[in-house]
């Protein structure tokens, strides 16, 4: 009997150092992932810039952005949310301290055989720690930094996606100006083809067919441009949200849709995992989730908490305190879970769970980070090709539109003939404004993509 607390000593020692290890359950694999030398499509890599705001050179541009900094509520959604995760990491913290509570009780009674009365006083001054034995609590404590980290990283992610979103809608609104514009010179266009046509048939010249299709021609384009200003008038609106004015609804964009022909510093893949926040929050919350397994299993251990007392009771309230009634009390108390029907075992092989799906977004996370800039580079190449074929295209039909239309009025071609010059005419100017607008959304998208961080000129002077 005497010789059994011996042979439970070596027992207790493991089970200390095993709950209290705090050995990672991330697979290892992961942390040391093979990762390509380069881009697929570059050859040189250049460190990535972060100021790629300044390429833009309109200020109206900037003046959007800085607004919808100032104003955006879903913007301002993240920044509580930060500030929540803030508070709950300084909760989680305090747990670690001990806790100290004042209390005072004050009260008269009376009793009736025989009648008197009674004054009862009482001041206390508590203290409460549980002592963190397995490193439960710090367990705790690392989740809710490591929440905070990723909600950080998380508020900077959708700091960068607002400023790509509001550019890009500025410049789909610009888009859309520029094809209204195309699109009523075209409505212009086809009335006079009009005019053209029906004195023709008034004079014998043309025929009824080319009347009808004239006519046809007028009223789809029409449609068209009716089309296009609702358009335009819904993505007024939506940049209205994005910079915090609707429902103002006196927004004026007037701008050009630039050509960037600048190369985009790409970095290296290796760079992406330290710099593009949203993979940050990724692996912040990958942590998280590690640490809270370590939580989960830590709650199967039993919990040793130390409670202290001192205080004085006295019928006159002027005596409290005055050392002839102090009493003071110091415990200890060990509590052990022996039967919760498997839900702390549950509990742990939840959080165990938790962790390997949290493994698997991670790497989708990632993989997805990349192939975003593999196919934003693939497309920049892509799109600066489509441009100057097209740039050939276009100038190949308007002089094809010109040409038909004196060969139809020389009785050459048919009125057909005409309509399809224009038509093609028109698709190559169209598709040249969206092309054009494809390459600056491409390139916000890489941009954002790569990680790339933003600046505006007031936001650089403040930092200054």
């Amino acid at each position: 009997m005497i010789r059994r607390p011996r042979q439970l000593l070596p027992v207790c020692v493991s089970l200390f150092l095993l709950a209290c290890s705090n050995t990672s359950e991330i697979d290892e694999n992961i942390k040391d992932l093979p990762l390509p030398e380069n881009w697929q499509n570059t050859t040189q890599p250049v460190k990535v810039k972060d100021n790629w705001l300044a390429e833009l050179k309109n200020p109206q541009a900037h003046l959007l952005v800085e607004k919808a900094l100032t104003a955006n509520h879903q913007f301002a959604i993240q920044a509580y949310a930060l500030d929540i995760t803030e508070q709950k990491m300084i909760v989680a913290g305090s747990e670690l301290w001990p806790e100290l509570d004042l209390s005072f009780k004050s009260g008269r009674n009376k009793d009736n055989q025989p009648t008197s009365y009674a004054n009862s006083n009482s001041i206390n001054l508590n203290l409460s720690y549980e002592v963190d034995i397995w490193g439960k609590l710090s367990a705790a404590d690392r989740e809710a930094n490591y929440n905070y980290l990723a909600q950080k990283s998380t508020y900077e992610q959708y700091k960068q996606q607002l400023v790509a979103d509001v550019l890009t809608t500025w410049f789909n609104v610009i888009e859309a100006q520029k094809l209204l514009t195309l699109y009523e010179e075209r409505v212009k266009n086809s009335q006079q083809n009009l005019d053209i046509i029906e004195y023709g048939y008034q004079s014998g010249i043309s025929s009824a067919l080319d009347v009808y299709l004239s006519r046809n021609d007028l009223n789809t384009e029409l449609t068209r441009v009716s089309e296009q200003r609702t358009l335009k008038a819904t993505l007024i609106r939506q940049l209205e949200r994005l910079i915090g004015e609707y429902p103002k609804g006196d927004l004026l964009v007037d701008a050009e849709l630039p050509l960037l022909t600048t190369e985009i510093p790409t970095g290296l893949p290796s760079e992406l995992i330290s710099r593009k926040p949203e993979l940050k929050a990724s692996w912040y919350q990958l942590l998280s989730q590690d640490a809270g397994l370590a939580y989960a299993h830590k709650q199967r251990f039993p919990s040793l908490v130390l409670t202290g007392s001192i205080g004085d009771s006295n019928t006159d309230i002027g005596e409290l305190l005055s050392g002839s009634s102090l009493a003071w009390s110091l415990l200890g108390s060990v509590s052990a879970p022996i039967f919760n029907a498997g839900r702390l075992k549950a509990n742990e092989e939840q959080a165990r769970l938790e962790l390997k799906q949290g493994e698997q977004l991670y790497l989708d996370t990632l993989y997805s980070a990349f192939s975003d800039v593999e196919n934003a580079i693939t497309t920049e190449s892509n799109l600066k090709n489509s441009y100057n074929t097209m740039l050939a295209a276009q100038e190949n039909a308007k002089i094809a539109e010109t040409l038909s239309f004196e060969q139809y009025q020389s009785g050459l071609v048919t009125y057909t003939t005409v309509l399809e010059a224009q038509q093609r005419s028109f698709d190559a100017q169209s598709n040249l404004i969206k092309i054009k607008n494809q390459l600056i959304t491409n390139r916000i998208n890489l941009h954002l993509s790569l990680g790339g961080d933003f600046s505006t000129p007031s936001l650089e002077n403040e930092a200054e």
